[in-house]
Protein backbone atom coordinates (compact mmCIF):
# COMPACT_ATOMS: atom_id res chain seq x y z
CA UNK A 1 0.00 0.00 0.00
CA UNK A 2 2.97 2.56 0.76
CA UNK A 3 4.48 1.54 -1.73
CA UNK A 4 1.80 2.17 -4.74
CA UNK A 5 1.09 6.08 -2.57
CA UNK A 6 4.88 6.65 -3.52
CA UNK A 7 4.18 5.49 -6.85
CA UNK A 8 1.34 8.10 -7.22
CA UNK A 9 3.04 10.75 -5.69
CA UNK A 10 5.90 9.90 -7.27
CA UNK A 11 3.86 10.23 -10.91
CA UNK A 12 2.04 13.31 -10.40
CA UNK A 13 5.66 15.17 -9.41
CA UNK A 14 6.39 13.96 -13.02
CA UNK A 15 3.44 14.90 -14.72
CA UNK A 16 3.11 18.15 -13.12
CA UNK A 17 6.98 19.01 -13.97
CA UNK A 18 6.59 18.16 -17.61
CA UNK A 19 3.20 20.39 -17.64
CA UNK A 20 5.29 23.66 -15.70
CA UNK A 21 8.15 22.78 -18.08
CA UNK A 22 5.76 23.01 -21.50
CA UNK A 23 4.17 26.10 -19.78
CA UNK A 24 7.74 28.00 -19.63
CA UNK A 25 8.85 27.23 -23.04
CA UNK A 26 5.77 26.79 -25.19
CA UNK A 27 5.73 29.59 -27.47
CA UNK A 28 1.81 30.47 -26.98
CA UNK A 29 1.33 29.66 -23.06
CA UNK A 30 -1.86 31.11 -22.06
CA UNK A 31 -1.21 33.54 -18.38
CA UNK A 32 -1.21 31.60 -15.21
CA UNK A 33 -2.54 34.50 -13.39
CA UNK A 34 -4.87 37.92 -14.13
CA UNK A 35 -2.32 39.95 -14.82
CA UNK A 36 -2.43 42.59 -18.07
CA UNK A 37 0.86 41.62 -20.53
CA UNK A 38 1.75 44.75 -21.97
CA UNK A 39 1.00 45.49 -25.33
CA UNK A 40 3.19 45.12 -27.93
CA UNK A 41 4.58 47.80 -30.34
CA UNK A 42 2.02 47.12 -33.29
CA UNK A 43 -1.14 46.60 -30.55
CA UNK A 44 -3.35 48.40 -29.27
CA UNK A 45 -6.25 47.93 -26.12
CA UNK A 46 -9.97 49.47 -26.55
CA UNK A 47 -8.97 51.83 -23.66
CA UNK A 48 -5.89 53.24 -26.21
CA UNK A 49 -9.04 53.30 -28.99
CA UNK A 50 -11.19 55.39 -27.02
CA UNK A 51 -9.05 57.81 -25.23
CA UNK A 52 -6.20 58.67 -28.07
CA UNK A 53 -9.06 58.37 -30.96
CA UNK A 54 -12.50 58.63 -29.71
CA UNK A 55 -13.04 54.96 -31.24
CA UNK A 56 -12.99 57.30 -34.78
CA UNK A 57 -10.81 53.98 -36.35
CA UNK A 58 -10.91 52.16 -39.82
CA UNK A 59 -11.97 48.32 -38.31
CA UNK A 60 -11.13 45.64 -40.31
CA UNK A 61 -12.44 42.13 -39.43
CA UNK A 62 -9.93 39.72 -40.40
CA UNK A 63 -12.17 36.48 -39.19
CA UNK A 64 -13.81 34.38 -42.16
CA UNK A 65 -16.58 35.21 -44.18
CA UNK A 66 -19.29 33.23 -41.80
CA UNK A 67 -18.15 34.99 -38.61
CA UNK A 68 -17.88 38.10 -40.39
CA UNK A 69 -21.73 37.92 -41.78
CA UNK A 70 -22.94 36.67 -38.50
CA UNK A 71 -21.81 39.68 -36.27
CA UNK A 72 -18.91 42.36 -37.07
CA UNK A 73 -18.18 45.62 -35.54
CA UNK A 74 -20.57 48.41 -37.15
CA UNK A 75 -18.61 49.68 -40.00
CA UNK A 76 -15.96 47.10 -40.16
CA UNK A 77 -14.64 45.96 -43.35
CA UNK A 78 -13.71 42.43 -44.36
CA UNK A 79 -10.15 41.46 -45.04
CA UNK A 80 -9.00 37.86 -44.43
CA UNK A 81 -6.53 35.54 -45.17
CA UNK A 82 -8.32 33.12 -47.60
CA UNK A 83 -9.38 35.97 -49.67
CA UNK A 84 -7.28 39.05 -49.24
CA UNK A 85 -6.03 39.36 -52.67
CA UNK A 86 -10.16 39.93 -54.17
CA UNK A 87 -11.09 41.82 -50.34
CA UNK A 88 -8.21 44.25 -51.04
CA UNK A 89 -8.66 45.33 -54.60
CA UNK A 90 -12.72 45.89 -53.48
CA UNK A 91 -10.72 48.15 -50.41
CA UNK A 92 -8.32 49.85 -52.48
CA UNK A 93 -10.31 53.07 -52.80
CA UNK A 94 -11.12 52.84 -49.19
CA UNK A 95 -7.55 52.51 -48.04
CA UNK A 96 -6.61 55.39 -50.38
CA UNK A 97 -8.85 57.86 -48.81
CA UNK A 98 -8.50 56.59 -45.34
CA UNK A 99 -7.49 59.26 -42.59
CA UNK A 100 -7.69 57.28 -39.71
CA UNK A 101 -6.31 55.30 -37.82
CA UNK A 102 -6.40 51.41 -38.61
CA UNK A 103 -7.36 48.41 -36.28
CA UNK A 104 -7.66 44.97 -37.41
CA UNK A 105 -9.17 42.18 -35.01
CA UNK A 106 -9.74 38.60 -35.17
CA UNK A 107 -11.71 36.22 -32.88
CA UNK A 108 -9.47 36.12 -29.79
CA UNK A 109 -6.73 37.38 -28.04
CA UNK A 110 -4.03 35.02 -29.47
CA UNK A 111 -5.44 34.99 -32.70
CA UNK A 112 -2.72 35.17 -35.32
CA UNK A 113 -5.15 36.36 -38.40
CA UNK A 114 -5.06 40.05 -37.49
CA UNK A 115 -1.09 39.99 -37.21
CA UNK A 116 -0.90 38.87 -40.74
CA UNK A 117 -3.13 40.61 -42.25
CA UNK A 118 -1.39 43.60 -40.67
CA UNK A 119 2.06 42.36 -42.13
CA UNK A 120 0.41 41.88 -45.40
CA UNK A 121 -1.28 45.52 -45.90
CA UNK A 122 2.23 47.07 -44.98
CA UNK A 123 3.78 44.96 -47.53
CA UNK A 124 1.42 45.71 -49.97
CA UNK A 125 0.27 49.65 -49.00
CA UNK A 126 2.02 52.40 -47.85
CA UNK A 127 0.39 52.54 -44.57
CA UNK A 128 1.82 53.43 -41.08
CA UNK A 129 -0.70 54.23 -38.55
CA UNK A 130 -2.62 50.67 -38.46
CA UNK A 131 -2.64 47.85 -35.02
CA UNK A 132 -4.17 44.86 -34.07
CA UNK A 133 -6.21 45.10 -31.31
CA UNK A 134 -5.64 43.18 -28.30
CA UNK A 135 -8.10 40.69 -27.37
CA UNK A 136 -9.55 40.85 -30.41
CA UNK A 137 -13.57 40.35 -30.82
CA UNK A 138 -13.69 39.27 -27.55
CA UNK A 139 -12.47 42.43 -26.19
CA UNK A 140 -14.57 44.21 -28.48
CA UNK A 141 -17.62 42.65 -27.38
CA UNK A 142 -16.56 43.14 -23.17
CA UNK A 143 -15.46 46.80 -23.89
CA UNK A 144 -16.73 48.21 -27.28
CA UNK A 145 -19.75 47.27 -27.65
CA UNK A 146 -22.30 50.27 -27.42
CA UNK A 147 -25.30 49.33 -29.64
Amino acid sequence: MLSALRQAIFLFLLAASAAWATHLWHPRAPALYLVQEPLRDDEVSMKVIHDRWQDKVLWIDARIQEQYDAEHIPGAVLLNEQHFEDQLFVLLDTFQSNTKPIIIYCNAAKCDASRKILERLKMTLPIENAFVLKGGWKAWKQEGKKE
